[in-house]
């Protein structure tokens, strides 16, 4: 595989093979067999690990001389397709349709794990040996609870003492076009669940009962209009948001006894999960609730200031997309929150995101050699053994 159209359609190939194995949620479908498959020939040493009913694929292909280790990450699990009766096309038949891939996970993110295989078939081709390492770390848990995957694998890798250097994630990144925006943090994610005690009664006799609903009324809006805080260069300021508010028996003629609430804060490095959580609890008891909360933190912040791997990755998007990438920490969740901890510098970078999760989600047919290209260039800039090699690569 030495020429464009060659790269190409090898990634259009194993993405529409990725596709069609149906993988919703902890389900692998194959997929990390396929890929060790495409890997186990090139020098990868590859193991699934597999926890509980997830499976996970670490594989690691030496450079020969001494250098960094660059982990390619993602996922091959999605969610649930929705009514299939109401997609354009079968969710698991990655079907080309005019200038569009369609399929469940197309975005999210299978196709970036086939360009991240073709592109590392294409700079081994290249340069045999290199600086450093090659590592897939592929998970079959991120859309799910993320309990048994990236969590468990890099648990292992830090009991064996594997090294962890730079860390590109394929998630889906761009919006309006390919390469405009690369993932160089993500915020942190806190979740509650309020009970708001009350005492239940007839709606005829309130001075008999106490209303959750009323005595909770004036805190919401207290806490709905806060501003936690004013972000910074790098994060957005924090938001809290209310997703569900339960109450009452189903009867009109009762006043409930309790209120439930779930609620999030997205929040930066700004803020801390102490300090939301003891801001929030400070307007429930100024007003006089009887409350009890159910915390989860699902990740904290991270961030990798601009740097070398920022650079590279910016570099290699203008050289082949000709435009400028911004640097962004928006959007929900992924699994750099876990990476993060183990890897000096980590980026999110992947096709455009605008049908992930939706009925007929697809990705440009045409996005995918261009998706290939930055991944080759990256993993060139950053593990080649001289300048020609990146002057090689960028002529692909």
């Amino acid at each position: 595989m030495q020429t464009t159209e060659a790269l190409a359609a090898e990634t259009l190939d194993l993405a529409r093979a990725l596709i069609q194995r149906e993988s919703v949620t902890p389900a692998d479908g194959g997929c990390c067999k396929l890929i060790a498959s495409r890997l186990s020939p090139l020098g990868f040493k590859t193991e699934l690990l597999k926890y509980q009913d997830v499976t996970n694929l670490w594989a690691v292909r030496e450079g020969g001389q001494p250098g960094p280790t660059v982990v390619l990450a993602g996922h091959v699990d999605v969610v649930p397709p929705g009514p299939t009766d109401q997609w354009l096309h079968p969710p698991f038949s990655a079907t080309l349709d005019t200038d569009y891939l369609y399929g469940r996970g197309a975005a999210d993110m299978k196709s970036s794990v086939a360009a991240f295989v073709t592109a590392t078939e294409l700079f081994l081709s290249q340069s045999p040996s290199f600086h450093g390492r090659i590592a897939y770390l592929i998970t079959s848990d991120e859309e799910g609870p993320a309990l048994h995957g990236t969590v468990e694998v890099l648990r292992e890798l830090a009991h064996r003492g594997e090294p962890l250097n730079y860390c590109i994630i394929g998630e889906p990144t761009s919006s309006h076009r390919l390469g405009d925006v690369i993932k160089n943090g993500r915020r942190g994610t806190l979740s509650g669940r309020l009970y708001i005690r009350g005492k239940q009664g007839h709606v005829a006799y309130p001075q008999l009962a106490e209303n959750p609903i009323h005595r909770f009324a004036p805190a919401l809006t207290e806490l709905a209009a806060i501003s936690w805080d004013d972000g910074n260069i790098y994060f957005p300021a924090t938001t809290w948001q209310v997703s569900n508010i339960h109450s009452g028996t189903g009867a009109g003629n009762v006043i409930p006894g309790e209120l439930m609430a779930d609620f999030n804060f997205r929040f930066g490095s700004v803020s801390t999960p102490q300090a939301l959580k003891q801001r929030l609890e400070s307007v429930l008891n100024r007003h006089g609730l009887s409350y009890t909360i159910d915390w989860n933190l699902g990740g904290d912040p991270y961030l990798t200031p601009p740097g070398t791997l920022c650079d590279v990755v910016q570099q290699s998007i203008r050289a082949v997309c000709k435009i400028d990438p911004q640097l962004s920490t928006t959007g929900g969740t992924s699994d750099g929150r876990f990476i993060a901890k183990h890897c000096r510098e980590v980026i999110e970078f992947g096709p455009i995101n605008a049908s992930i999760h939706q009925i007929n989600e697809r990705i440009l047919a045409a996005d995918l050699l261009p998706l290939a290209q930055i991944y080759l260039q990256s993993l060139t800039r950053l593990l080649a053994a001289s300048p020609a090699m990146v002057a090689q690569t960028d002529a692909v």
